[in-house]
Parts: structure tokens; sequence; C-alpha cells
């Protein structure tokens, strides 16, 4: 399965539907929604993508909703373990840092499904193995974002995405990334087999690139559905049907031991032998009255009719 986690959201359906086919042609089986915010969040956090959508989107496309706010000041965000809850509208969270006291602050504390960097723009930092590394631990991953850069006007924006692509790559020895087009239009998605090419060419192994788009991915949506359906991410309550109005009474247990062979309806009971033998007797000394007369006369009549010598 290949994932895109990172397509806008727009008011026009029609946009929306050409995107989302496209991406379908392409091979993708979940694509995530997004809706950004920039500055400070508002005190009622509303989600602009209506659920059901609007549209028809494929069959075989599973559509998830996250939202991407841009951090500017570091003291601004501090509800955002509301955006968590399970009452929540967005199956996903990503931030996007602007500077480097931002970029330290999402990667080492701030609670967060995805860290996403413009990758069009020049920062005037340079990236840390420390700064990433702390985010990889805690299980966020980082996003790499191309479909800015492909239909960009300037070029400048394309030589910005392979250089921040390769430094993000080298400090984070290609572990823990996740590639996604942010295609504005259809025309800037590329299929997954064109991402692993780009990411061989920004440095990375093909391995690697297949996990971006795959299992890494997938790694993002399923921990964000545990975080937002779990206790502490320990215990996870599930619906385990209804209770029957009446307990049905238990069959008896089988008897122990060796068990019988079973008989055919209507046919007689098997007798033993040793039973046979007993009727046998019992039937010999009932009828024994008579029969034992009768053989003593005929042994007394042939003892007294014989001459003695």
């Amino acid at each position: 399965m290949y994932y895109d986690l990172n397509v806008p959201w727009t008011a026009d359906a029609a946009e929306v539907q050409r995107k989302l086919s496209f991406l379908a042609e392409l091979g993708y089986s979940v694509v995530a929604l997004n809706h950004s915010l920039s500055g400070k969040l508002p005190a009622d956090i509303t989600c602009p993508i209506p659920s059901p959508l609007p549209i028809s989107p494929p069959a075989t496309l599973r559509i998830l909703r996250r939202l991407t706010l841009t951090l500017t000041d570091p003291s601004q965000n501090h509800r955002l373990k509301a955006l968590s809850d399970p009452t929540s509208n967005y199956d996903l969270l990503a931030l996007r840092p602007t500077d480097e006291k931002t970029l330290a602050q999402a990667c080492q504390s701030q609670d967060c499904d995805l860290i996403s960097l413009d990758l069009t723009r020049r920062y005037p930092f340079h990236f840390k193995h420390k700064t990433f590394i702390s985010a990889l631990d805690r299980g966020v991953r980082i996003e790499l974002t191309y479909g800015p850069a492909l239909t960009a006007p300037d070029p400048a924006a394309r030589r910005n995405l392979i250089m921040n692509a390769s430094a993000i790559i080298r400090v984070t020895r290609g572990r823990g990334l996740v590639f996604s087009s942010e295609a504005a239009t259809a025309l800037a998605a590329r299929g997954p087999a064109d991402v692993i090419n780009l990411a061989v060419v920004w440095g990375l192994t093909r391995e690697r690139g297949a996990e971006a788009v795959g299992s890494e991915a997938r790694a993002v949506v399923v921990a964000a559905a545990f975080k937002r359906t779990s206790y502490r991410g320990v215990v996870d309550v599930v619906y385990g049907g209804e209770k029957p109005a009446k307990d049905e009474p238990k069959a008896p247990p089988p008897p122990k031991g060796k068990r019988k062979a079973e008989e055919p309806v209507g046919a007689p009971a098997q007798v033993s032998k040793r039973e046979q033998k007993r009727r046998a007797q019992a039937a010999r000394r009932e009828g024994g009255g008579a029969d034992g007369e009768a053989s003593t006369l005929n042994t007394t009549t042939v003892a007294v009719g014989t001459p003695k010598p």
C-alpha cells in the first residue's frame, strides 16, 4: 500500500475530485486531505473538510483529514494536545516550523504526528542531527514534500528542494522519512516509483525510499489512530457486541474415559457373551423340571427290564 499524506484541500470540488482520481490511478491507497493554519490556534477549531465528502472519491482510496499548523512563535501554541483528542475532527496533526527555535521545539516537545518543512525556501541555519533524532526517538516522522517545487515558476525553488532534502537525508541518515506530494493540482502528483527515484537522486537508498511512501507513512497513520482511540497508548477500547438477553443453558460436558460407539436408531441392544451365558443357564433351570422327570423315567425302565447276569 502506498500513502500520500499531504493533498491540499480546496473548496473547488472538481479539482479535489481530479486529484483523488489521479492519485488512485497512480497506485495510492491512502490519501490525507490537508487543511493549513498559520499563527495562533483559534478558540474554536472547526475542520472545513466535510464528512462525508461532497464528491465521490474512488472506492479504492481511504480518505483521512489532516491539519498542518505553521509555527511562528513557540509560546503561542500550547493547545496542541486538544487536537489529539478523540473528539477532534482531524486524523493527523503536522507542524511546519519556520525558524531554528520552532524547529527545535517541535522536534523535542510538541505533540504531533509529522514535522513538515517547506523545502522550497532557503533556511538561514544548518540542520542538526541531534534536533531531528529527538523527534525520531519520540516516534515523530519527518515529511518531505516535492509538489510545490515542481510547479513553482522560480527555478530557485527546485534548487532549494534538492539542497534541503539532501541535507535532511544526511542528518537523519535516511531514518523516519515520509514523502508526500502537497500537490496543488493533479499535474504536481507523481507515482510511487517516480518518488522513489527522486529519493535515490537526493541520496536515499531505494529500500528507504520505498519505506518513505509505504511502511513509514503507514506507521504515522496507525500511531495517530492508536493515540486517539486508546488510553495512554496501552488500553484500547473496542466494541465487543451486545450482551444476550438470557444466557442459554450450557451443554453438559462429554463423559470422561473411552467413548462408546453410537448405535443406530431402532437397532436391538447388544448383549455381551457373559449375559448370553447367564440367560441360557436361567432358561435351562426354568425348563429343567419337566425334562428331568422324563429322563429319570426312561432311565428306570431301562434298568428294570435288563436281566442280571
